[in-house]
């Protein structure tokens, strides 16, 4: 039967390890969206190459095989072993980047050309335009796809777990063997993972609505406890409280 001490010693670390994976492949994931992405924009047909080469294979390659492959083939052929937890930070943070890239890319393509021109006409480099005038306007573009990345990367941490790296996943399997209960023990995996996304969800919403603000858009506040907004009025028709008591429009 499981115990309060089995997820105390067991799921509460467990969470901890789920916590930093996650952390640390979205923060190689970022590094790798944003490099990637905005070589894919080079006038360079080279650098477009290499950095759609890239795209290509990670896109295309799995996680759960990249980080088998880190683990027992590359210590063969180069003589060293990576901690399984960083091979699994690796992985996730090499593929996850690869999706971020066409993120980065699709919302750099969409910055108006006006932009980009009027930065050429002011003298800025490649890096400045970029710094100040297209990622600044690409930014709240940006936000909605990488949180649902985001969500996913969370979701394939679980992957860590074949590993033998003691996350969430690698947790509930132990308490599961050691309780012979797996009803209890997957339901509430469940719940951790759908409460830790629906955190970063919500984060994520509030760093839309400030990205948004910061180039002067606004977003609705969306939920079952959000203010809605009164119609705006038809052109053209009459407002009900200007109406005379008898309720018609007087004429002249």
């Amino acid at each position: 039967m499981m115990t309060e001490g089995m997820f105390t010693n067991y799921f509460l670390p467990g969470i901890w390890i789920t916590i930093q994976v996650t952390v640390f492949s979205a923060a190689l994931g970022v590094v790798v969206a944003f490099l990637i992405g905005t070589l894919r924009t080079s006038r360079l047909w080279i650098v477009r190459f290499l950095a759609g080469c890239y795209f290509e294979i990670f896109r295309g390659m799995s996680a759960l095989i990249l980080m088998f492959w880190l683990v027992f083939a590359l210590p063969l052929m180069l003589g060293w072993q990576l901690v399984p937890m960083w091979a699994g930070v690796l992985a996730l943070g090499l593929t996850y980047g690869a999706y971020g890239a066409e993120v980065v890319r699709g919302a750099l393509a969409a910055v108006p050309v006006a932009q980009r021109e009027a930065g050429v006409a002011l003298g800025f480099t490649r890096v400045q335009r970029l710094r100040r005038i297209e990622i600044p306007q690409a930014w709240p573009e940006m936000v909605p796809p990488f949180n649902n990345l985001l969500i996913e990367l969370l979701k394939g941490t679980a992957l860590v777990s074949t590993i033998t790296v003691a996350d969430m996943a690698f947790a509930g399997n132990l308490v599961r063997l050691g309780s012979n209960e797996s009803a209890p023990v997957y339901t509430l995996l469940l719940v951790l993972y759908f409460a830790m996304a629906f955190v970063l969800t919500r984060g994520m919403r509030v760093l839309e609505r400030h990205a948004k603000a910061s180039v002067g858009q606004t977003i609705e506040r969306r939920g079952l406890f959000a203010r809605r907004r009164p119609p705006a009025p038809t052109l053209g028709a009459p407002d009900a409280e200007a109406l005379p008591a008898g309720g018609t429009v007087g004429t002249r």
